[in-house]
Parts: C-alpha cells; structure tokens; sequence
C-alpha cells in the first residue's frame, strides 16, 4: 500500500504542477531572466521552503510565474517594493484553500482505494477535478473582485485603503474548556456550525469576513447599523442553537487601514480588548459607535463604566443590545437533522 501511495504520490504532484521537475535554481532564474536574488525572495514569500542550488525541483510553470512577475514590475502594474508583501498574501490565503481541497481528495481517495490503485485511473480522476475547482475559484474570485470594484467606484474620490469601517469580533465562550472534555465529532459539528452561520449572518448584512480563527471571527462592516446587526444576530443564532456555547462580541468605529485582505490601527485593537472584556450573550462597543447608535429605534445602548485594557487606559464603552420593539425571533440559520446535544 506504501508502494501505491508513493506511485500515487507522484502522478498526482506532475498533474498538479503541470510537468515534471527538471529546472534547478538558477536554471529557472535565467529561463525567466530575473535575478536570483528576486527570485528566492519570491518563492520564500509565497511560503514555499528554501531549496538548495543543485536540487531539481523547478517546472515549466514556475519559469512562466516568474517571467510572468517580472513584465508586470516592468509594465509598473506591480510595485518592486509591493511584489513581496504581494506574494506572501497570496501564499497565505491559498495555502490554506489548497490545505482544505487536499484534505477533500484525500478523504475521497480512502474512500475509493481503487482510485490508488490504479494510475491511469487516478490520473483521470486527478484531470477531472482540478479543472473544476479551478472554475470554482475563479468564479469566486471574480464576484468577490466585481463587489470591491464596485465599492471603489461609487466613491472615486475616497481612498478605499483607509476608510472610517465597523471591526467586529465575536467568540465563542468557554471553547478551551469545551476542547477539553468534547470528542472529536463534537467539536468538528461546532466549528462547522459557527462557521456557517458566521458566513450566512455576515454576508446577509452586508458585511465581510476577515478571517476565522478557530473559535473566533474577525468582521468589518461599512455602516454602524450592519455591524450592529451582524453582532447581535450573531449572538442570537448562537443562543438558539444547541450545539453553540455562548458568544460575546466586541465592536469599534473609526478609521481602519485595509491592507492584503486584512485590518489594522486602533480600531481592530479596540474591537479586539472590548470582546476580552464582554460578558457572554452581550456586545460590547466603543465610544465611537455608540454615538453613532445612540437614539436608533432598533437598539438600546447603555454605557458602562471606562474600562482599562491593554494599550488602552479607561477605555469609554457600552452595552449594545436589540429594543424590545425590535426583537424577532431566532431562526436556525444551519439546519441539521441530527440529536442535538444539551448546552452544557
């Protein structure tokens, strides 16, 4: 079986990199005639590991993206000093989609060892998929890039790389503990559950993911109700669902420097020190946002006594919540048929 996997192995890896391995270091540094200096910072910076100079590991395909980089330097599309920072965010980001599509192969590989077993077959197999998620990715890639065009095009004046955005934490309560003593299909079903109506919750108010980290999220949302409304939908959903422990969120207004698909500044930090402080089922937020939701018939916003956090001496905050006139009640945004278990 060892034998299988190892032959498996390999015709997968020259499918996916479209060729053999044939090029050393500088080979492929001179095919694509950029400077070998360049081109190891690249491929350190797309997160792949450092090679010696002798070893072949190079294809066609890499001399095509390298050469490829270096005319879009030359054509001043790509800043020298931007390509960097350029290539570590797309190493970043598509090496965790790549982790999870290897994860969907393979579980579809143990279950059909037949495929393994045999190459021409797992060839086939192999040629079929990686078209079609490719298709995927790019049909993603292309609405997700139509929806900030457009952003940026309604307000041509506005720099869209620094701008006044809600950020938004939310997390889940207690999960270290949960970690502990829940087994494993149990915590796989709640991860997949805060993940899904994470993502449902944030794009149906118009807001975006930043990241997921594990038991908590990171949200920036344009306008002051969207972030209120993805905050306490989110506790909301998470309340009337079994399988969820509690969540607490913590919200700022302000500016906030988008920069490779990420936030930064006083914002996200202040975001990030009011959920530490919030109790479970409640939304902390700041004195930013709070001005800004003040005598909104929606909500109710109670200021609480200044809070010092790290960085931040008596930080002035609030309690958000939803007004009695505006309740709706919960609906179960991820549907499952399976016994759920007891909130502990």
């Amino acid at each position: 079986m060892t034998e299988e996997f190892g032959a498996a192995q390999r015709q997968v890896e020259e499918i996916l990199l479209g060729g053999e391995r044939r090029y050393t270091r500088q080979q492929v540094r001179e095919k694509a005639g950029v400077p070998l200096d360049r081109s190891v910072m690249l491929w350190r910076a797309l997160g792949f590991a450092t090679v010696g100079d002798d070893e072949v590991v190079f294809t066609d395909s890499d001399v095509e993206a390298l050469r490829m980089t270096q005319e879009l330097m030359l054509a001043g599309i790509i800043e020298p000093e931007m390509t960097t920072a350029t290539a570590r965010m797309l190493g970043q980001h598509l090496s965790r989609l790549a982790e999870w599509q290897v994860h969907l192969m393979t579980d579809i590989l143990s279950a059909n060892p037949e495929l393994v077993s045999d190459e021409r077959q797992l060839g086939r197999f192999i040629e079929r998929l990686v078209p079609d998620l490719e298709r995927m990715q790019n049909y993603a890639w292309r609405r997700h890039l139509a929806a900030y065009a457009g952003r940026a095009l309604a307000s041509p004046g506005e720099q869209l790389q620094v701008q006044n955005e809600v950020v938004g934490f939310a997390d889940m309560v207690g999960f270290t503990t949960l970690t502990r003593r829940a087994n494993e299909a149990e915590l796989v079903t709640m991860v997949d559950r805060f993940d899904g109506m994470t993502a449902e919750i944030v794009a149906d108010n118009h807001g975006r993911i930043v990241k997921m980290l594990g038991d908590e999220v990171l949200f920036v949302a344009d306008s002051p109700h969207q972030g209120a409304e993805i905050a306490l939908r989110l506790l909301e959903a998470a309340e009337a669902d079994p399988d969820l422990p509690a969540l607490r969120a913590g919200m700022a207004y302000g500016r906030v420097l988008n920069r490779f698909g990420d936030v930064y500044g006083s914002t996200v930090n202040i975001a990030a020190r009011l959920t530490g402080v919030a109790r479970p089922g409640t939304v902390m937020i700041d004195r930013g946002l709070a001005d800004e939701l003040t005598g909104v018939a929606a909500y109710t916003v109670r200021s609480r006594r200044p809070v010092s956090v790290r960085g931040f001496s008596r930080l002035k905050c609030a309690v958000l919540r939803r007004s009695e006139e505006s309740k709706v009640p919960s609906i179960d945004l991820v549907p499952d048929e399976r016994p759920r278990r007891k909130r502990r």
